[in-house]
């Protein structure tokens, strides 16, 4: 007696891993015990449906949901025997999914999912939160919706002004960059005013005080720096100039070039080893007062007056190549040649003359005058008219720069003032400046979210679902 053999064959991939490691962080059950469904949801659960497309966007790079039933239709025996229960490919038909969208739109039910995800996943990493990193970006697509909606024109992080987005604020922890927090919001909305809901979700999430939030200079607005201390946390930030005028970076940094004020240096070890000196500065500190929730609240902040080295180095390297630039420019407005417009009027050369200063943004730093020649030029008669002199006006651009002008701005070039609650004993100078430094944590998370491997960027426009407090969006590729 013969017995058939049947062989399948999949292609397994890294999804056994996705899923093993996603259900050791509980997202399944959590999923279920925070969103439950209709009594008569058949198939699988919504809690491994979410995990099992999660695993289809990480292993493919692939957000849109109407490919992820012939994905599934080709692994079933993989994903099956992954969860441990029957996967059919209709479990993932784009309609579920949808389905799936619009009950985790409920912004509620998703905050008390994300505080319990987030107190599950300290206590399976035995993370002990110190340091959150703050920060936003945008994601564009091509979307036709109506001016309430959430994808809107606004200022593109992604250079594509064109295109409609929306604006992600995400909270991370140190030092993974395990995503915390996160708001979506519409994409016109500016940075600023993100920041106190997002401290607001982590201290919720987390529920401790004592943190160091670290951002960038749109979290440095005098309410958000309060609202962190009133609640007995700590910030780190570089001021902008809405916050810092010139003349108030002029007084700091006065007593430093006439050699008064004495400097620290800041020194990283690389990974070879060896200590690199990469900043200098000083501390200060300044007493704040500002309302919080009809509170007044008083506040010793420490101003660090730090001058990047690396920073500086590039700075004066691009200003020299804007002086070279807007000379080459203003020279060109004197060479005289067929089909180049000629100047003829003082007024109209230094208006170009001022318009190119402003393009290479070296106002100040190159002094422009215009010399005026003036000769006499024979016209000879011809048809019937008589011989005539004219007087031919010459104008001539002479740009000089001005070497003192230049060395004080190279002299400002990397400085910057940073401003913390944080005690010195807990955040000393040499740490706050090494701690800004790694920012590019959550940058660089925000590069694999848009790019390779998540590929976030572009949004497809899909089939509307929208909730009180975020749109979600189902399949129409």
């Amino acid at each position: 007696m013969t017995e058939e053999l049947t062989i399948t064959t999949e292609r397994v991939d890294d999804i056994p891993l996705l899923l093993a490691h996603g259900e050791r962080m509980g997202i399944p059950a959590l999923l279920d015990q925070h969103f439950p469904t209709h009594g008569n949801w058949g198939g699988l659960s919504l809690g491994w449906m979410g995990l099992g497309w999660l695993a289809h966007i990480l292993t493919e790079g692939d957000h849109r949901m109407s490919h992820v039933q012939a994905w599934a239709g080709k692994r079933l025996e993989t994903l099956s025997g992954s969860i441990g229960q029957t996967v059919r490919g209709l479990d993932f038909r784009d309609d579920r999914l949808a389905n799936l969208l619009h009950t985790l739109s409920d912004d509620e039910r998703w905050r008390a999912f994300e505080r319990s995800l987030n107190g599950r996943l300290l206590r399976v990493y035995e993370l002990s939160p110190k340091v959150v990193r703050m920060d936003s970006t945008t994601a564009s697509g091509y979307w036709g919706v109506n001016e309430e909606g959430l994808f809107q024109f606004g200022h593109s992080k992604d250079h594509r002004p064109d295109l409609r987005q929306v604006k992600v604020m995400q909270s991370t922890l140190d030092p993974l960059g395990m995503p915390l927090a996160t708001q979506v919001v519409s994409g016109e909305r500016a940075d600023d005013p993100l920041y106190v809901p997002a401290v607001e979700q982590v201290r919720a999430s987390l529920g401790q005080s004592g943190l160091l939030y670290v951002g960038d200079s749109k979290m440095a607005a005098l309410a958000t720096r309060a609202f962190v201390q009133a609640g007995g946390d700590h910030y780190l930030c570089p001021l902008p100039k809405t916050q810092l005028p010139e003349q108030e970076l002029e007084h700091y940094l006065s007593p430093v070039w006439s050699g008064k004020q004495r400097l620290t240096t800041v020194y990283r070890t690389g990974r070879d080893g060896k200590r690199k000196r990469i900043a200098e500065g000083y501390e200060c500190e300044v007493v704040l007062t500002a309302q919080v929730e009809g509170q007044t609240v008083t506040s010793t902040e420490r101003r660090l007056v730090i001058r990047s080295l690396q920073q500086a180095q590039a700075a004066e390297t691009r200003l020299k190549k804007r002086l070279s630039k807007a000379k080459e420019e203003l020279d060109a407005l004197n060479v005289r040649r067929r089909g180049k417009k000629r100047y003829r009027h003082v007024a109209d050369l230094e208006q170009a003359a001022r318009a190119i200063l402003k393009k290479h943004k070296v106002q100040g730093l190159l002094q422009v005058h215009c010399q005026v020649h003036m000769h006499r030029r024979t016209v000879r008669g011809y048809g019937g008219r008589p011989e005539r002199t004219d007087i031919d006006i010459d104008l001539h651009l002479i740009a000089i720069v001005d070497d003192q002008a230049v060395l004080n701005a190279q002299q400002r070039a990397g400085w910057r003032v940073y401003a913390t609650n944080a005690s010195a004993d807990r955040l000393p100078l040499t740490q706050a400046v090494l701690a800004y430094r790694e920012q590019y944590i959550v940058e660089r998370g925000y590069g694999r979210l848009k790019g390779r491997p998540l590929s976030l960027c572009p949004m497809y426009p899909v089939r509307s679902v929208v909730s009180s407090g975020c749109s979600t969006t189902g399949t129409a590729d």
